[in-house]
């Protein structure tokens, strides 16, 4: 048996057995702990991403250290595909699975308030309840202003949104849960950074950490050719359409607030003409939501199964496919503007929209805001000196 082995064995705790864990977050964390101890052993792969470099200042896992390296995971499969250590070896090393785990228990470990932390456990029913409660509102809400259902249907199709929900009244209703899912994952982010405080934040970290958040560095698998998904194929898939889809969205984002300096600054009310500055952006962002949201559903139906956690799935695939909907209704919305078809079009994307506010403090759309931080603590702690000091005397 080589060195290397040895070391191997003996991080993993083959040789004295595991003790079954009933927690079933305190397992996972542990399982983790347990991998990461046999990659310390052998760091093949510490020049992939930056979780190794961050591991191999580690000596010891604490579950704040697990969480912190969970999310500074971006999952490309390289390290699996690189392991020997893999399954079905003895060791089991899956460290992208095991890190899927781990980062889904750091959502619910630091949501606020509390409660939201319980609705990680059952995001797909979370996500399928909120879109029908959204829906369900406009439409009784329709139908209260319209007299009727029928109604709707023989709608004259004036052009504008406000024909239907007064503009007060929408601003009533998506301001203060928009307000409050920012609140939410804002308290949520601090307190993972103050988990685990990694020492000073300098100009320079936050600008290394905003250029890897926004170029989407840790997806290329380590040597620029991309992540592995379906099988030791790279490909940088994955990375382009998390691009569509994360530009798409800010794009969608500025034209609502292009729109709401049009409308409170200069008293320009909606609808406006195809060549106006709101509809070019929403529609630029809303084709690029379609195709990325359309394209990672495609992967993440044919990525390899030791990639992913099985029970994290519906989370992953519920958000995209709300995105998907939430763009695709509103393309067809303003397709449709002057139709009878605006009043039901209108129900389902704005029902489709408040379900994504309000389900964004426990939802995939979490994964963005604690990844930021954690590429932030490791733009900082990459700055400080080692707290191991081995061979020091």
């Amino acid at each position: 048996m080589s060195t290397l082995e040895l070391l191997v064995r003996q991080a993993s705790g083959l040789a004295e057995g595991r003790i079954p864990l009933a927690d079933a977050g305190v397992r996972d964390e542990a399982e983790l702990a347990r991998q990461l101890q046999i990659c310390n052993a052998c760091r093949y792969c510490e020049g992939f991403c930056a979780v190794f470099p961050a591991m191999t200042r580690r000596l010891e896992f604490p579950r704040a250290d697990l969480h912190y390296l969970a999310n500074l995971c971006h999952n490309c499969g390289a390290c699996l595909h690189a392991c020997q250590y893999a399954p079905p070896h003895e060791f089991a090393v899956n460290v992208p699975q095991a890190m899927a785990r781990v980062r889904g228990r750091t959502y619910a470990q630091f949501a606020w308030p509390a409660a939201l932390g319980r609705l990680y456990e059952r995001n797909g029913l979370t996500l399928t309840v909120a879109l029908a409660a959204g829906l369900a509102l406009f439409l009784a809400l329709a139908v209260a202003t319209h007299g009727s259902l029928a109604a709707l249907w023989t709608h004259p199709g004036a052009g504008s949104f406000y024909a239907l929900f007064p503009h007060g009244l929408m601003v009533g209703l998506f301001a203060p849960v928009f307000v409050f899912a920012l609140l939410a994952l804002a308290i949520g982010a601090l307190r993972f950074w103050r988990s685990e405080t990694p020492g000073p934040v300098r100009a320079a970290a936050i600008g290394e950490a905003a250029h890897d958040a926004l170029r989407l560095k840790y997806l290329d698998g380590g040597h620029g050719e991309g992540c592995n998904e379906q099988d030791d194929a790279w490909t940088l898939a994955r990375r382009r359409l998390h691009h569509l889809v994360f530009y798409g969205f800010a794009l969608c984002f500025a034209a609502t607030g292009v729109a709401t300096v049009y409308h409170y600054a200069f008293g320009w009310v909606a609808p406006y003409a195809w060549t106006s500055v709101p509809k070019l952006l929403g529609t630029a962002g809303g084709v690029m939501l379609v195709l990325g949201t359309a394209g990672l559903a495609r992967l993440h139906a044919r990525r390899h199964p030791q990639h992913v956690a099985r029970e994290q799935r519906p989370m992953d695939l519920g958000f995209v496919a709300l995105l998907f909907l939430t763009a695709a209704s509103g393309l067809a919305l303003a397709l449709a503007r002057e139709t009878a078809a605006l009043p039901l079009l209108l129900c389902l994307h704005l029902g489709a929209v408040l379900a994504f506010f309000a389900t964004m403090p426990c939802g995939k759309f979490a994964h963005g805001v604690y990844r930021a931080a954690a590429l932030l603590k490791w733009a900082v702690e990459r700055r400080q000196p080692s707290r191991l000091q081995l061979g020091s005397e």
